[in-house]
């Protein structure tokens, strides 16, 4: 069963794209479907973005439940060690 449930917002940073090419995101898309590529049944999508740049600036990631929640923890972890005033 799929919820159909999307949370898009805006975001600055930079990704890594296919042949190495670095450039700027500006959107990301979060949504738990089928995945394309991962080998299960359903995962966390998500995708960066840059619109502007057309649908070749993207860096799309498919990660279980389980992996998705890991993530959550690992950036909680990591922004929590930093000094707020370098999070700027």
């Amino acid at each position: 069963m799929c919820t159909y449930t999307t949370i898009k917002d805006v975001i600055d940073g930079s990704a890594k794209g296919a042949g190495g090419e670095w450039f700027h995101v500006s959107d990301i898309t979060v949504y738990f479907d089928h995945p394309v590529h991962a080998m299960a049944e359903h995962t966390l999508n998500i995708d960066f973005t840059d619109p502007s740049r057309g649908p070749s600036a993207r860096v799309a990631v498919e990660l279980t439940a389980d992996s998705a929640v890991r993530l959550v923890e690992a950036i909680q972890a990591a922004l929590a060690a930093v000094p707020v005033e370098m999070r700027v």
